[in-house]
């Protein structure tokens, strides 16, 4: 074992030696980013370490998400952390621009958010120089050699809650030559909290102390329903009105290449019911408007949501291009149908949304580590999610549950009912082991300096 931890010190340092020698060509890549719309054009300096809000006395918790549905993930744990801790300074950083649009209106405002520091030695340096957290809560799959490291090095309790990883990421990490990285990283963990029995193996197959690695139930069952601002909210409650003498169906965060799969079931489905409507919710609100562009001048009757117009009788293509809205769409239409799953190579997306809306949800057969959630639903209820393998059974479940009232109620009563189960007790679950292995060290050490 020793030998194991010498050689990933050894690589470590090789790491840190060739993300100090090429910060000056990822800071050329991060100029290109913001050039492209995709990093912040004023806040960018967050990236690199430099803060742009004052740091409060007290000790601070730091909670790192990558994207919005991490970070919605977290929002529960941190409103939690804020009720049992009111004298903690909790910090929240994101990294994509569209999670930051969303979440910086809806966290709570004693959160300070800012954007999460590039894995360089200067940035990671810079950024726990200033802020000196006590402890940080990583969520899923955030595993940077520099943070890690480093934190451990200044004496900062690290946890990973959500805890995974995508089969690709396993077998690099499972190499021979960069084991010994991984295993030296995941020993510096005080807490793994994995979302399933699957992640947690993959874990201990890398050599993660077994006695870090506690089970607490996937936060994603948990997302809070953020509401909408007034503007928002008349506009959901217009648009229900709008398709209450229409058939809907829902097709959300699809992906490039399946909006052909989708739009291609739907004209099928038009047939049958002229008077149906599909509401399409891309991942990327720019694939939106690609996609209603070419539907118009196909001659499609279609509307998109940024425009806000108002259904006309022969609309039957409502396209979102708005982030932030998913949870209030599923409650206008009893089917579901979740994309990143129609295509080799696609992960899937959290079905738990739209089964907590009472949704009848299907999805398809690429959907990577979220295949445990779907597992975990057809447990307790075979009804609750269906998978279907393409095209054309899609087409034709669609048809049975558009045809069969009966059919169609059954399914979406197991998916909520499912979910409901699944859901509780999580948040006070994470909180015990976050509690019993992170914040009580450091109110120990609070308290032996008092």
């Amino acid at each position: 074992m020793a030998y194991s931890t010498k050689k990933g010190l050894l690589l470590y340092n090789v790491y840190r030696t060739l993300t100090y020698a090429l910060s000056p060509l990822i800071r050329l890549h991060l100029r290109w980013r913001i050039s492209r719309g995709l990093d912040h054009r004023c806040r960018w300096p967050e990236r690199l370490g430099r803060p742009s809000l004052p740091r409060r006395p007290g000790p601070l918790v730091w909670f790192h998400a990558v994207s919005l549905g991490e970070g919605m993930a977290a929002i529960p744990v941190i409103r939690e952390c804020v009720r049992k801790m009111p004298n903690v300074n909790v910090l929240m950083t994101i990294t994509t621009m569209s999670a930051f649009e969303v979440l910086r209106n809806w966290l709570p405002s004693e959160i300070i958010f800012q954007f999460s520091p590039l894995d360089t030695p200067s940035s990671i340096d810079s950024f726990l120089r200033y802020w000196k957290p006590k402890a940080i809560i990583l969520m899923e799959s955030e595993l940077w050699p520099n943070l890690i490291m480093r934190a451990s090095q200044n004496g900062i309790t690290l946890a990973l809650l959500n805890a995974r990883m995508s089969e690709k990421s396993f077998e690099v990490w499972s190499r021979p030559v960069l084991l010994p990285l991984i295993s030296l990283m995941l020993s510096k963990f005080s807490l793994i909290a994995p979302l399933s029995t699957e992640q947690g193996i993959r874990f201990q197959l890398l050599q993660a102390p077994p006695a870090i690695i506690s089970f607490s139930g996937d936060l994603k069952y948990v997302i809070e329903d953020f509401g909408v601002n007034g503007r928002g909210g008349k506009s959901i409650d217009d648009l229900r009105l709008q398709l209450a003498h229409k058939q809907v169906w829902m097709a959300s965060s699809i992906h490039r290449g399946e909006e052909e799969i989708i739009l291609g079931v739907h004209t099928t489905l038009m047939q049958l019911q002229p008077n149906i409507l599909i509401i399409i919710v891309p991942r990327h609100p720019q694939h939106g408007r690609e996609i209603a562009k070419k539907l118009e001048k196909e001659g499609q009757n279609v509307i998109l949501r940024s425009q806000h117009k108002k259904l006309k009788p022969e609309t039957n293509i409502y396209v979102v291009d708005t982030l932030g809205e998913l949870r209030h769409l599923y409650m206008l239409t009893p089917i579901a149908v979740i994309g990143g799953s129609f295509l080799p190579g696609s992960t899937g997306h959290n079905i738990s949304e739209a089964a907590s809306a009472g949704c009848a949800v299907l999805t398809g057969c690429h959907i990577g580590h979220f295949s445990h959630m779907v597992l975990e639903m057809q447990r307790l209820n075979p009804l609750s999610v269906l998978q279907v393998s393409g095209k054309m059974e899609l087409e034709k479940t669609l048809i049975q549950l558009f045809t069969n009232a009966t059919l169609l109620e059954a399914h979406r009563k197991a998916a909520k009912e499912a979910f409901s189960r699944l859901s509780s007790d999580i948040v006070t679950n994470v909180w015990n082991l976050l509690n019993s292995r992170i914040f009580s060290k450091f109110a120990a050490e609070e308290t032996k300096i008092i």
